[in-house]
């Protein structure tokens, strides 16, 4: 059975979801929902989910919302990306946790802010808050990987894929690669994994479509 992930490509949060069923090779196919137009706010959407966001994964009877557990429900179904032993799994659920918590919740917002709000509309105190909250968090993952190909261990896990959600977007949200030259390598890497591909190839939906 293949599985439906509703989605579109400006959701760091989606990304995460499509890109680990990518990796490890998990039958799915994308459901367009256009965010900017009310899509994730319809009442066809909210049984789905009634909290009213992306991604939701659709497989048959079973409907999983947050991107944390759709990643977690496909490493187990596949035996992909867990890490190789109990450690190196609890530390690969800390880091999904602190990028959910540190790092994306900071990336997204901060990101919508910056590219989606019309600029007389953008609440500038906000945005400049976010942006040292998201600073932090990079200077931590930045940190981390200092030394070390991958966030736990010696392969990609969940940890990676879940960090790097926001990151492979071009547009300007106070992330530049060159600063941070061990995020740069470890995006590399990510990159040139069998089957990557970039957000608005591997979903539908991109800026330049409303423009």
């Amino acid at each position: 059975m293949t599985a439906k992930l509703y989605c579109f490509g400006e959701s760091g949060n989606a990304y995460k979801a499509a890109l680990t069923m990518t990796l490890a090779g998990y039958a799915w196919e994308p459901v367009f929902v256009d965010f900017f137009h009310g899509g994730a706010r319809t009442p066809e959407f909210h049984k789905l989910n009634p909290m009213g966001e992306v991604p939701v994964l659709v497989e048959g009877d079973l409907i999983l919302t947050q991107s944390g557990v759709i990643q977690y429900h496909v490493a187990e179904a596949t035996g992909r990306f867990q890490g190789k032993t109990p450690d190196e799994r609890r530390e690969v659920l800390r880091w999904v946790l602190w990028d959910n918590n540190k790092m994306s919740s900071q990336a997204g917002p901060l990101r919508f802010m910056m590219n989606f709000i019309p600029p007389q509309k953008r609440p500038e105190a906000a945005i400049a808050w976010l942006n040292g909250r998201f600073r932090a968090a990079l200077s931590v993952l930045d940190g981390h990987l200092d030394g070390r190909n991958w966030i736990v261990g010696d392969a990609p896990t969940l940890a990676d894929l879940a960090c790097c959600g926001y990151l492979f977007y071009t547009e300007p949200f106070g992330f530049d690669r060159a600063a941070r030259p061990h995020i740069d390598r470890w995006l590399d890497r990510i990159a040139a994994l069998p089957g990557w591909k970039h957000p608005y190839d591997l979903m539908p939906g991109k800026p330049s479509d409303r423009a």
